[in-house]
């Protein structure tokens, strides 16, 4: 096995330990998690479409991926400085404000596929 081909497995190793650790130490993560799952399965309940599917996954990847970075943005900026530090708090609430905007959005996609599903199902 060559240097690179090692280098390369290596970082997923870390990567896969990095989301161990966003769901192990993060709890809105762990929200995140169980909100995702929550609607993977209601796609499958429901046979949502292709481009639901697509939309749904991105989304979801979206505000994984996003609570990931705000996480170690914190982590990051708590280690800089414990005291309280005006442009740390900006940061931090830039990053905390990128998670909320991609969970509006998830929100909104979570309504538009499967609100029109969910009425149906009650229609006469």
């Amino acid at each position: 096995m060559n240097g690179s081909y090692k280098k390369k497995m290596l970082s997923f190793k870390y990567a896969f330990q990095g989301v161990a650790t966003l769901f192990r130490e993060t709890p809105n993560a762990v929200i995140h998690l169980i909100l995702a799952i929550s609607a993977i399965l209601m796609g499958f309940l429901f046979s949502i479409s292709t481009a639901e599917w697509l939309a749904v996954t991105v989304i979801i990847g979206l505000v994984l991926a996003l609570e990931a970075v705000n996480t170690s943005i914190e982590t990051l900026a708590d280690l800089v400085s414990k005291e309280r530090n005006a442009t740390i708090k900006k940061v931090k609430d830039l990053a905390a404000a990128g998670v909320l905007l991609a969970a509006m959005a998830a929100l909104a996609v979570g309504v538009l596929v499967f609100l029109p599903k969910i009425i149906e199902l009650f229609q006469p």
